[in-house]
């Protein structure tokens, strides 16, 4: 973005590198990562399932791109639960990053970064949520809990939220955050599920946001990623 009232973030899961056509190609995930012109980007599926789940997009590839990675993971994971942030450019600068854990009965677990941006001070919330309904809203709330007990700063949200619904469902489960209108992001060929959604937080507000469907994304990954421009409220 060349904006500086403006901030872009994206979300993307990356399915480990794994396109439609069953093959691993990172460069090919790099690609689709870098058409987005995002700031900030909230991967998901970063990690190889198996440990010690090292990084399905390899740290030096992403490095020799300009991004930079919030160390969220450990012994080569690009992530945590496979939910990884990263960044690029001079104007972002991190500022502290953790972990949220979430009730399921899949592993699941949800990651937050801070940056100083041209925007002021964010928090960004990258989470891959459960696929039976009652744990991931179970899950929805527990980030909010989470958020709560944080220093207050404009916080958003993104992510694979595995939620099929048009309808406003996940809204009153986090009464402080706004969904964007939701847009179908699964599956990539042919979307028709609304699975990946941002939500933000008071004090920040949108000027745009969309699905991004140029190729390669449309074989790269299951899911299309998701963006939204951000500006300050």
């Amino acid at each position: 973005m060349t904006d500086p009232a403006r901030l872009r973030l994206a979300s993307y899961n990356i399915q480990k590198c794994v396109g439609l056509d069953l093959r691993r190609q990172p460069r090919r995930t790099l690609q689709v990562v870098d058409r987005l012109g995002a700031d900030i980007v909230a991967l998901q599926e970063a990690d190889k399932r198996l440990p010690p789940r090292p990084a399905a997009l390899p740290h030096f590839v992403l490095e020799e791109a300009g991004w930079q990675i919030a160390d969220l993971g450990g012994a080569g994971s690009l992530g945590w639960h496979g939910n990884a942030v990263i960044w690029r450019g001079r104007a972002l600068a991190l500022t502290g990053m953790g972990h949220l854990p979430l009730p399921g009965l899949e592993p699941r677990g949800a990651v937050w970064a801070s940056f100083d941006t041209p925007i002021g001070p964010l928090r960004v919330v990258g989470m891959h949520l459960g696929l039976v309904g009652s744990y991931r809203y179970r899950q929805v709330r527990q980030v909010a809990q989470h958020c709560a007990r944080l220093t207050p700063m404009p916080t958003v949200w993104a992510g694979d939220f595995n939620e099929w619904s048009m309808r406003p469902v996940l809204d009153p489960l986090a009464p402080q955050m706004r969904f964007l209108p939701p847009r179908p992001s699964f599956p990539a060929l042919r979307p028709l599920g609304p699975l990946d959604r941002i939500a933000l937080g008071p004090g920040l507000r949108v000027a745009a946001h969309g699905v991004f469907e140029e190729q390669p994304a449309q074989i790269a990954s299951d899911h299309l990623p998701i963006w939204a421009d951000l500006m300050r409220d």
